[in-house]
């Protein structure tokens, strides 16, 4: 899954939607990790936090988008490449989902979810997201079935 749609930062955020009573973040928990990012479009650096860096195969955390992405499934490098390469040049939200591939074999699901503002004048702006892992590895590709 790979999508951006165009935002309008001026859109308020629907009533009650930061409400904590209104989440669940105790399921959540039980069944992901979740790690917010940021990056900074003038110098094309990201920020993770140590986990997610981790499980990026990073030894720090800070990195390139190039960086980030060498773990990710082949197949999904490019789209990803692109989707972030539109979030740069539009304030848009983003949202993509692949797997890490990690160097022992085993594959990490990943979801992500971001935004980027801030892009008024040239060579800025900035992008903010969140890194969802599911509370689960894989073996390999066989082991993820679908049904119709």
């Amino acid at each position: 899954m790979f999508k951006i749609a165009n935002t309008n930062a001026a859109v308020p955020l629907m009533p009650g939607s930061l409400d904590h009573h209104n989440q669940n973040h105790q399921m959540a928990a039980q069944f992901s990790i979740s790690e917010a990012w940021t990056g900074d479009l003038s110098s094309g650096m990201l920020r993770l936090a140590e986990w997610s860096a981790r499980l990026h195969g990073l030894s720090a955390q800070e990195c390139g988008l190039l960086s980030l992405i060498r773990c990710y499934d082949a197949k999904d490098r490019g789209h990803i490449l692109e989707l972030f390469e539109q979030a740069a040049t539009l304030c848009s939200s983003f949202c993509f989902s692949t797997t890490i591939i990690m160097p022992n074999g085993l594959r990490q699901p990943l979801f992500c979810m971001g935004e980027s503002n801030g892009l008024e004048k040239k060579y800025s702006g900035s992008l903010v997201g969140v890194f969802i892992f599911p509370r689960f590895k894989l073996e390999g590709p066989r082991q993820i079935t679908s049904r119709q």
